[in-house]
């Protein structure tokens, strides 16, 4: 379990359910239920959510098989596992930059999701103490408003989160994360379920379910393209370097287009689950459902207050929140650890060490961006905006662009039909005609869209 891994030695999952726990608890993260309810406020909402379910399967579905299959073929870190497959197809080792780019977007995303991961939990423990009762409007703002002027406070709970994604990575893949997925993420979809069912009996459920699944179709622009295509990367975690490296810890009994349908249909499920948790109590409440950023925090607390039972309500709101957080950050921060482990010859431990460490140091420019540094601006965008589009809108569109160049066009068609275990059959030429005709020009023409609008 410990130091560097050669090829085909390393560390594995024991089963096939600690397989998918791990890859949905890194997909189902803030991604679902902190963005996707307030991007989509943003997009127009049904219109949204039309757009992001077919990038999802036509997009995101074809590149998740392609990480998974490079990693399991691979058995290293992404960099190491895409140069490994490029050799044994008969190409170039150069094919590890990808991998690395996809180690540099995670490690650029990990950098400003610990700050917001450290919100959620100052806000766990606010509902856990008050239970938000007696907050109005003003209040709510006023206090998400002072929590980013307090950059002590911020860096406390930004390094609560690290430590907590540290002591699962640092026990290993299946004492640390095998062990942590299988309570935290059964845990996560019952919360959910039991938020979901409390919303259709207080109210609001209707409006939610009518602004979520009835479309505006004059609201679908490239602006909403690349929005969806960047929420769909995002919420599936494709070009992170996590499914790769989770795929290198695949076993070859287990299938991996049907893991590639369950860990999708749990991801879009829970974003779907998230937007009938947070809008009902939006709308309940007369608030704004494009709120930003801010809707969760700013929002919700007000929903919380005048809502009966709003107390129990909330702490497991925040507790479902800081449970996707945590999974998430494990699958940003295992690739980055597994690479020093195998490229430096570290242990696991000191690797783990250094990665969070490292993410800490840099974690402070993200903190203070929301207060001393706030007047920075390069673009119209401060500092968070500058990593948040950098890494999700630049390193992921061109990480899964290459990904899927790569499987489909530079990887021996032997090598997908044996990991795919599909014989060359329809579903097989439907993936490889996807991979390699409709995925990389529709990312290429959204990405360009998004880039110039």
């Amino acid at each position: 379990m410990h130091g560097p891994s050669a090829k085909g030695s390393g560390p594995a999952w024991t089963s096939r359910f600690a397989f998918l726990m791990a890859s949905i608890g890194f997909a189902v993260g803030l991604g679902n239920i902190w963005r996707f309810p307030y991007v989509t406020g943003e997009n127009g909402g049904g219109a949204f959510v039309l757009v992001y379910l077919l990038c999802v399967f036509a997009i995101g579905v074809p590149i998740l098989i392609a990480e998974l299959l490079i990693g399991r073929r691979g058995k290293m870190s992404p960099p190491n596992s895409m140069r490994e497959v490029a050799i044994e197809s008969g190409g170039r080792k150069e094919w590890q930059f990808v991998g690395l780019m996809n180690l540099l977007a995670a490690f650029l995303i990990m950098v400003t999701y610990c700050v917001v991961a450290g919100w959620v939990l100052e806000y766990l423990f606010k509902a856990l103490v008050t239970g938000f009762s007696g907050v109005d409007g003003e209040m709510a703002i006023q206090t998400f408003d002072n929590m980013l002027g307090d950059a002590r406070g911020m860096l406390f709970w930004t390094l609560l989160s690290l430590v907590l994604t540290g002591s699962i990575i640092y026990a290993g893949v299946q004492d640390g994360i095998e062990r942590a997925v299988k309570v935290l993420m059964p845990a996560l979809f019952s919360l959910m379920i039991t938020l979901v069912i409390y919303n259709m009996v207080v109210g609001g459920f209707g409006e939610a379910i009518q602004y979520m699944f009835f479309a505006d179709f004059s609201k679908i622009t490239g602006t909403v393209m690349l929005a969806a295509i960047g929420q769909a990367f995002f919420s599936i975690g494709v070009a992170m370097g996590g499914m790769m490296t989770f795929g290198a810890y695949l076993p070859k009994t287990i299938s991996i287009p049907r893991s590639v349908v369950i860990i999708i249909v749990a991801d879009t499920l829970v974003a779907l689950m998230a937007g009938l948790v947070i809008f009902p109590a939006v709308f309940n409440n007369g608030l704004d459902p494009a709120g930003g950023p801010g809707l969760i925090f700013k929002i919700l607390p007000v929903a919380f207050a005048q809502m009966p039972g709003g107390h129990v309500v909330s702490v497991l709101f925040f507790l479902l929140l800081s449970v996707a957080a945590i999974t998430s950050m494990v699958g940003l921060t295992e690739p980055l650890t597994h690479w020093l482990e195998e490229h430096q010859g570290f242990s696991r431990h000191k690797s783990t060490l250094l990665v969070l460490g490292s993410i800490a140091v840099l974690s402070v420019i993200s903190i203070l961006g929301y207060n001393y540094l706030a007047a920075f601006n390069l673009g119209g965008k401060d500092i968070n905006g500058v990593v948040d589009y950098f890494s999700n809108q630049i390193l992921l569109p061109i990480g899964g662009l290459l990904i899927a160049i790569f499987a489909g066009w530079f990887v021996d068609r032997h090598v997908s039909v044996e990991e795919l275990d599909m014989e060359d059959n329809t579903l097989f030429k439907l993936w490889y005609l996807l991979i390699r005709f409709v995925v990389p020009p529709a990312v290429f023409v959204v990405f360009v869209l998004g880039v110039s609008s």
